[in-house]
């Protein structure tokens, strides 16, 4: 069991400030990486008029990432479920992309999420 007592352990968009699991830690390292890259090119973005909308989600059920952390942990996935009551869809996350990149009113930057957002794991 990867989590002590009582800890919380967070989603890749706030690797850095918050603990993730160790073993999905080199991937939350690489999606922030790839987060803050993006972020960094919005003032570039916002000349040419394009808007940058990061979607961030709980662990998202049938995806690889949470069965091959369920292998080193088994009932990851069910704990999870229990915490948060349902894990968001494969479905639901592309529609959350989907509605974001054609919604108008989201601002620059802002960040979308998908699930739970207590972040619990």
């Amino acid at each position: 069991m990867y989590e002590k007592k009582g800890a919380k352990l967070y989603s890749a968009h706030f690797y850095g400030s918050k603990p993730v699991y160790p073993l999905y830690e080199p991937v939350a390292q690489s999606k922030k990486a790839g987060e803050e890259a993006l972020r960094a090119y919005i003032p570039e973005l916002s000349k040419r008029d394009i808007k940058l909308v990061v979607v961030s989600g709980d662990l998202i059920e049938g995806t690889i990432t949470p069965k091959l952390m369920q292998r080193q942990n088994p009932g990851l996935i069910e704990k999870r479920q229990q915490q948060a009551g349902v894990l968001p869809t494969i479905e639901e996350f592309a529609h959350a992309i989907a509605s974001s990149a054609l919604d108008n009113q989201l601002e620059t930057g802002a960040t979308i999420f998908v699930g739970s957002t207590d972040w619990e794991l």
